[in-house]
């Protein structure tokens, strides 16, 4: 049996109980942590994995001090801009339905008479089970969007980076990815074998520098970054990485996920925001349970990169097909995105509003643009989940970004905006981060504080 979690150990663990939920690689053991040898009786329980003791740490430290915890909390309504949390009504900033388009009628109906005609499953890899043709549909849709030849997608929008990369490249070729680049494209990098180096972010002169010393020392190239960064909510300067790829021979690889429906006056993408011919970009690639509300993730390209993939990528050819519901909504979510750009502008001007109030009341924003992703930084870990549990008891979710998902420093609550938030409740809650803070400020430390109440 495991032994219990003293006090001391969980509140040293408070920093890290949400380290693996916040997209970031999970915490291996200490190289002088003790290891269980194969002899040893217990070593075929799951309680001597790795990890698994600070894991239990990070569970219990909340507890130890009064917070709640803010994960895998049940919801009873849909996902948007409001939820329902056993039987209380939310204002909710942790979804990402952008466009309001979970559940909208059209979109629903497209997925029930898939259904009807489909089923609810392709049943297994459509290079086994054969294509239906909400995928074809689908697919075409998304290279007219991107202005490419072709398209695949895929049933994970994490899986699509990993095997993507992984199928690309090789130990003889290179990846230059973004500092803060997503979990997906570091594990699609580290699968293939390839050179990984990372440059900071948004910064076109170190990439160049990096370039200009190490391209030459590789047969391919690859870029990465993304289009709308989701834990800060700015955007590169997509004009200056195509240079740049243009100049040391190099595929540019955007991942889009966010920036689809959020970007550019339509909310076609980094493209529109940037003004810059999409077809520039080698490889765009996206997911579909952002702004597409369903679920998957889709590569657009070239002709015969998108065949490459679909006969080499092990999560298409080993991996079932989308479920013809889910292909089917979200071409009908991608034709009322171009259908009402007013979802567009109403998201932009919510963005803009929780920006302008969140500055007025003298909080950090960082270098959000003020579109769908706005954090507010707090700059202290243990600050940070505190305010979003003060918050959660004045019928506010938002969800905090701790270290080591984010430098100590940069602890912070991350607020998704979507067309849908009232002018009321994005005032609302912009005030009552500032009252909480400031009540937070008052009586001596924070740890003190909660530590007291707890007795």
């Amino acid at each position: 049996m495991t032994e219990p979690v003293r006090p001391d150990d969980g509140r040293a663990a408070l920093a890290g109980f949400v380290t693996n939920r916040m997209g970031r690689a999970p915490a291996r053991p200490a190289q002088n942590r003790p290891q269980p040898k194969s002899g040893d009786a217990g070593v075929q329980d799951f309680e001597t994995l790795p990890g698994y003791r600070e894991l239990r740490l990070q569970r219990s430290a909340a507890d130890l001090i009064g917070l709640g915890n803010p994960f895998f909390r049940v919801h009873d309504a849909k996902a948007g801009a409001t939820t329902r949390i056993d039987g209380r009504d939310f204002v909710n900033f942790s979804s990402y339905d952008y466009l309001g388009l979970n559940g909208h009628p059209a979109i629903n109906a497209a997925a029930r008479d898939a259904i009807d005609a489909y089923g609810t499953s392709a049943s297994a890899s459509r290079v086994v089970a054969g294509e239906r043709p909400g995928h074809i549909a689908l697919e075409k849709a998304l290279a007219q969007h991107y202005r490419t030849d072709a398209c695949v997608v895929m049933v994970s929008g994490h899986a699509t980076n990993v095997t993507t990369i992984g199928a690309l490249l090789e130990p003889a070729d290179v990846i230059f990815h973004d500092a803060l680049i997503h979990n997906s494209i570091v594990t699609g990098a580290q699968l293939s074998g390839a050179q990984r180096r990372s440059f900071a972010h948004n910064d076109l002169d170190a990439l160049e520098s990096l370039l200009a010393a190490t391209r030459h020392e590789h047969r391919r190239a690859l870029i990465v970054i993304e289009g709308l960064y989701s834990m800060d909510g700015d955007a590169p300067d997509l004009a200056g990485f195509v240079a740049l790829k243009e100049r040391y021979n190099a595929w540019l690889m955007v991942d889009d996920a966010h920036g689809l429906g959020v970007l550019g006056a339509t909310g076609a993408g980094l493209f529109e925001h940037c003004g810059v011919d999409p077809s520039a970009v080698d490889i765009w690639m996206g997911t579909f349970s952002k702004t597409l509300s369903t679920c998957g993730g889709y590569i657009c390209g070239p002709g015969p990169l998108v065949e490459y993939l679909k006969c080499t990528a092990g999560g298409f050819v080993y991996s079932v097909g989308m479920s013809p519901p889910l292909a089917a909504a979200a071409e009908a979510a991608l034709g009322v995105m171009h259908a009402e750009p007013e979802r567009v502008e109403r998201l932009r001007r919510n963005g803009n509003l929780f920006l302008s109030c969140a500055k007025a009341r003298g909080l950090d924003v960082g270098t959000s643009l003020g579109l769908a992703v706005i954090p507010v930084i707090i700059g202290d870990s243990l600050k940070s989940v505190t305010l979003s549990d003060r918050l959660f008891k004045r019928g506010i979710n938002v969800q905090p970004i701790i270290h080591p998902a984010v430098p100590e420093r940069a602890s912070r609550l991350r607020f998704f905006l979507t067309s849908e938030h009232t002018e009321e409740q994005i005032r609302s809650t912009v005030n009552a981060i500032a009252e909480e803070l400031a009540e937070m400020e008052k009586g001596g430390s924070l740890i003190e504080q909660l530590l007291a109440k707890r007795g």
